[in-house]
């Protein structure tokens, strides 16, 4: 029966969407109406409200939609989807104040002379309007009113126009910052905690042990990362656009002619050129550069665009007037003017900030605010901007948490049927492992596509297919990957017909000449490109996991211990050096025994003195690390197929035993089901008792020899893993003081170029005001500050300040 109202959910849900009932509204009402009739048939024929249900009942579906309600609005984990409203402002503000029809006109007499160079231009021109403004309808409704035309005229094809300007609409879908790459983090978050949870089970039941090692866990993903990883892929996209209008155009040169400008190249030109591309890509960079940089969280970046957004468009505006850029020239120069005061002074206002850099640094902060203050007060006279702008972002964010919220009781109305589970069982069974089974997900979201949008793919399939993905041990695929996979194919739904949203944007806005069969035929050659797209990065994950975990490899907080990789780079490229110039530098450490070093902290004295026999250790641990690879390297040459063997067998057992514990459960229940027939009943029981045979021959079908022979391997993994963290705990102890002796060695210099003010602070105590002396302390602290090994000084400096600092000076 459970999977009889499975049925009836999805039926219902398809009816609706297809009848063009709201989405909004559509997966949480098939959700409502599903769970009503299964409680109500349950209760009706059974007794219980919960008869039909796999799991739990109406009270845990109930629960559930409660604690997904919670988890989108208060929980403090999921303060991404902010940047929803952010983006969304920042580019309905860039639409509304014509900054995206500037760049369209200035890049189509840019790139006008170069064979297919209108349509060069309008892809150029997508891309940039995407890491601006990330709002499809937008993006395909300004270049449609704005670039159609003018293709048409100067001989485009039709079919070539329409394709170009629907698939370059897209493209904001997937370049950085977008909604669809917000949403998926936030799907892929969850699913990468339920997905490390099946693992910890998985590694639990096959070998015992209770905590499994965090390598094995699946890294979670956040907006940052994505944006990170799609930026590349995002790119190749567009470079294949441009290449592909480029050879068509040189191939037909009748369907996409070049286009001469009719004015000059002049100065006039090229300065308005410069004021059009200059600031969007300048805001482009700062958002995107302040994520990448680690400067700003995807929040902050959103609010970075959103106020660049409004100043840009306070000058746009009111472009051609008097004094239109005196808001944007006085936020650009306070920014300028923040930046220089930070780096010349300290502006810590709890800490030891400077009176006078903080005084400036408020007063380019006022002037900054003024400027933004007067920007926002122009978009909300001119031509009521500002109300339109904001309007159309809460109706725009009101419709997307909607839809979560309505997707999150639709997902779990699909659990409590059993639909997750039999979505595993199909997936799992699949002969060819991950691949398999990543390329029918993928085949099934690009059908879904013809009839979904990217929101109800993103809320509603992610979250049931991704645990599943992510789990599977052998895939060894990063979450950033799989949500980028994921984006992309997303994207060709906007082209797909007959549900292709750029399609529909583009028809309410072409003229009658464009017919929609040749629409239809512009958007198909992009379909291809981006399966293109989608099959290089799926074969190259490097494009997408670059950038993340480049990020990550240089931060502070991720050293080679907790980046195993790195580890493994540093020793393979360590190694030989070890062994090849050993005897030099033991005569090194040798002369480093005798250095004097009495000059040194004392505590440094002591590491340093204690950290030349750990040093020596190294080689015969380096060696240790050798013997133990190559005995690791033959045990699992000769372990390796027996492990792959019972692995296999272990599966089908883990399999089998969860299919017997469902059954079993199902016998359970029918107990009270008066109407179930007897030779049902047995049937059921019989196959339970399949099952519990088919698992004891499975079990015997295990070689005998596997038990010792995993002990054995097990030994020699564990001393392996012994011999390489002995070395890098020894090496960390032996090299660490040596460099920090070093740091202040080098800073002798500058330690005696303040000796005359360290000397003279006796008279300068003895003779200045109490505030005047704390006040030169303070600069001489700050100075001391920047030198290594002088804590001591800086301790006895730090008591002088607080001893003048009491009201009766001491």
């Amino acid at each position: 029966m459970e999977l009889v109202f499975l049925a009836i959910l999805v039926l219902v849900m398809a009816t609706a969407l297809a009848s063009g009932y709201p989405v909004a509204f559509a997966l949480p009402g098939s959700a409502i109406i599903t769970i009503g009739l299964a409680s109500g048939a349950g209760y009706l024929f059974a007794g219980d409200a919960s008869a039909y249900f796999a799991s739990g009942g109406p009270v845990q579906w109930l629960s559930a939609g409660v604690t997904n309600f919670r988890g989108v609005y208060w929980e403090v984990e999921r303060d991404t989807l902010i940047a929803i409203p952010l983006f969304v402002f920042m580019g309905i503000m860039l639409q509304r104040s014509k900054i995206a029809e500037d760049l369209l006109v200035a890049m189509a007499q840019l790139f006008g002379p170069v064979p297919g160079g209108l349509g060069i231009s309008v892809v150029f021109v997508g891309a940039l309007l995407a890491a601006t403004t990330g709002i499809l309808g937008a993006t395909v409704v300004a270049m449609g009113l704005i670039s159609l035309p003018v293709m048409m005229r100067n001989g485009y094809s039709n079919a070539l126009s329409s394709g170009t300007i629907a698939a370059s609409g897209t493209l904001g879908q997937i370049i950085p910052p977008s909604i669809v790459l917000i949403i998926l983090a936030d799907q892929l978050s969850s699913a990468v905690d339920q997905a490390d949870t099946a693992r910890k089970a998985l590694y639990k039941s096959s070998t015992g042990a209770f905590s499994m090692p965090s390598d094995l866990s699946v890294a979670s993903t956040s907006a940052g990362d994505m944006f990170l990883g799609a930026l590349v892929p995002g790119l190749l996209l567009v470079g294949i656009y441009m290449v592909f209008i480029l050879i068509y155009a040189l191939v037909w040169p009748s369907s996409a002619p070049s286009v001469k400008r009719e004015g000059a190249y002049d100065s006039a030109f090229i300065a308005s050129a410069f004021l059009t591309l200059i600031p969007p890509l300048a805001l482009i960079f700062i958002v995107l550069g302040s994520i990448i940089m680690g400067i700003a969280t995807v929040n902050q970046a959103g609010a970075i665009g959103a106020v660049g957004a409004t100043v840009m468009a306070g000058y746009r505006l009111r472009a051609g007037e008097r004094g239109a850029f005196i808001p944007a020239v006085l936020a650009l120069g306070s920014l300028v003017a923040i930046g220089v005061i930070t780096s010349l002074y300290s502006t810590n206002i709890k800490g030891d900030g400077d009176p006078f850099g903080i005084t400036l640094a408020v007063i380019a902060v006022v002037i900054f605010l003024f400027a933004v203050g007067w920007s926002g007060w122009r978009t909300y006279r001119i031509e009521d901007t500002l109300r339109g702008v904001m309007v159309e972002t809460a109706k725009t964010t009101s419709l997307v948490f909607i839809i979560l919220l309505g997707a999150a009781m639709l997902t779990a109305a699909f659990r409590a049927f059993g639909g997750e589970e039999l979505v595993r069982h199909f997936l799992t069974s699949l002969p060819g492992g991950f691949w398999a089974q990543f390329i029918m997900v993928m085949a099934v979201i690009f059908v879904l596509g013809f009839f979904l949008d990217f929101i109800e793919i993103s809320v509603v399939v992610v979250p049931i297919v991704a645990p599943i993905l992510l789990m599977d041990p052998a895939a060894n695929v990063t979450a950033v990957w799989l949500g980028v996979m994921i984006g992309l194919n997303i994207q060709t739904s906007f082209l797909t017909p007959p549900f292709g949203f750029a399609l529909f944007y583009l028809r309410g806005v072409a003229p009658k000449e464009v017919k929609t069969i040749e629409m239809y035929k512009g958007v198909v050659p992009f379909i291809v490109l981006q399966l293109i797209a989608l099959v290089v990065v799926g074969l190259t994950p490097q494009l997408v996991n670059y950038l993340p975990q480049r990020i990550s490899l240089l931060s502070d907080t991720a050293p080679p211990p907790i980046n195993p990789r790195l580890q493994v780079c540093l020793e393979e490229s360590l190694f030989p050096s070890y062994k090849t110039r050993e005897s030099e530098l033991r005569s090194a450490m040798s002369v480093a025994r005798k250095l004097n070093v009495s000059f040194a902290p004392s505590e440094l004295k002591s590491d340093f003195t204690s950290s030349i026999p750990k040093a020596e250790k190294t080689f015969d641990l380096v060696r240790n690390i050798t013997k133990t690879e190559a005995v690791l390297k033959t045990a699992s040459q000769k372990y390796l197929p027996l492990h792959v063997e019972v692995r296999t067998i272990q599966k089908k057992i883990a399999t089998l035993k969860k299919e017997g514990r469902d059954l079993r459960q199902v016998i359970s229940r029918s107990r009270r089901d008066k109407d179930l027939s007897e030779a049902l009943r047995a049937e059921r029981k019989t196959r339970v008792k399949q099952i519990d045979g088919r698992i004891k021959s499975l079990q015997a079908s295990i070689p005998a020899r596997w038990k010792s022979e995993r002990k054995t391997f097990v030994t020699v993994q564990r001393a392996n893993t012994a011999a390489h963290r002995k070395y890098q705990r020894n090496v960390d102890q032996a090299y660490e003081p040596v460099r920090e002796l070093m740091k202040v060695i080098a800073s002798t210099d500058a330690l005696s170029k303040l000796q005359d003010e360290i000397t003279g602070l006796d008279g300068v105590v003895n003779n200045l005001e109490a505030k005047k002396a704390e006040l030169v302390v303070k600069a001489l602290s700050i100075k001391m500050n920047k030198i290594s090994g002088s804590r001591g000084i800086s301790r006895h400096l730090r008591n002088t300040r607080r001893a003048l600092r009491k009201r009766t000076p001491d």
